[in-house]
């Protein structure tokens, strides 16, 4: 906290941050024991004080993000590595794809990605605590899950989600059948997991659609293509880290609210799609 205070300085400018709101924050951050992420300090010091960090240009919130944030550098060698080996088969089919799109009447490219989500906290090494404390994190031990369907749209306003208790070739049909009904024409960017395509019953329902529906698989091991893959760790991050919900309904609840009502990622699919591509 000591560097969120103001340094001395000359003239009569007041301080950012008075006495009393700098109290009322540390009150209310020393209140949870889970600990504190730094965008959720930063979040709260300008909603109490109307003053926003953030991190890129404040060293002291910087310093916590990078702690955070420890295998930044092995996820970056991973991509990479994954790139060089698929990049040809990305770039011929996606920009191609991308470019003539606008010649296929009516159809709008989408990717689409799943994401299971456990009914318990997720615990993060490094949080914000008081000083000479360590943090408490209440657990479920639970195993229960749900599974949410998402999809992001080209043109980075629309966006879909859907919540399902399984991942099967039952529920993706039928998550298929209401993307559908939402953008009528699609050509669906989709990874190769089992559901979507061993299944008859998927099988059948593309060869039965498949003049409204075309679908692209991308590359297995290759989720940095996939820019639902970020709404899912945005999800996670917000979500279950040091978060306790009492019952999976409670989980289920919040996730609905948070895909359906407060969260627009407006994310640029196509910078996913065609990553270091010249």
């Amino acid at each position: 906290m000591d560097g969120l205070k103001d340094r001395p300085r000359s003239g009569s400018r007041p301080p950012e941050v008075s006495e009393e709101k700098f109290a009322e924050i540390r009150r209310e951050l020393s209140e949870n024991l889970a600990g504190w992420k730094v965008k959720e300090i930063m979040n709260m010091i300008h909603k109490k004080a109307g003053v926003r960090y953030h991190h890129e240009v404040s060293p002291y919130l910087q310093n916590a993000t990078q702690m955070e944030f420890q295998t930044k550098g092995t996820s970056k060698e991973i991509y990479q590595y994954c790139f060089k080996r698929r990049e040809r088969t990305i770039q011929k089919n996606a920009k191609e794809i991308i470019s003539n799109v606008s010649k296929e009447e009516g159809f709008t490219v989408v990717v689409e990605d799943e994401s299971i989500f456990i009914h318990d906290a997720v615990v993060r090494r490094r949080m914000w605590v008081p000083e000479g404390k360590r943090p408490i994190v209440v657990t479920t031990g639970s195993l229960q899950k749900t599974c949410v369907f998402g999809a992001l749209c080209i043109d980075a306003r629309r966006q879909f989600f859907r919540q399902y208790n399984a991942f099967d070739c039952y529920t993706f049909v039928d998550y298929l059948k209401k993307l559908q009904n939402k953008f009528h024409k699609v050509m669906l960017f989709l990874d190769k997991a089992p559901q979507h395509y061993r299944s008859i019953k998927v099988r059948k329902h593309l060869e039965e659609n498949k003049m409204n529906m075309k679908v692209e698989y991308l590359p297995k091991g290759s989720p940095e293509f996939n820019a639902v893959e970020e709404c899912r760790r945005q999800g996670k991050d917000d979500l279950l880290i040091s978060k306790y919900y009492p019952r999976l309904y409670n989980l289920k609840h919040a996730i609905a609210n948070y895909y359906y009502r407060i969260k627009r990622f407006k994310l640029d699919i196509a910078k996913y799609l065609l990553r270091n591509v010249a």
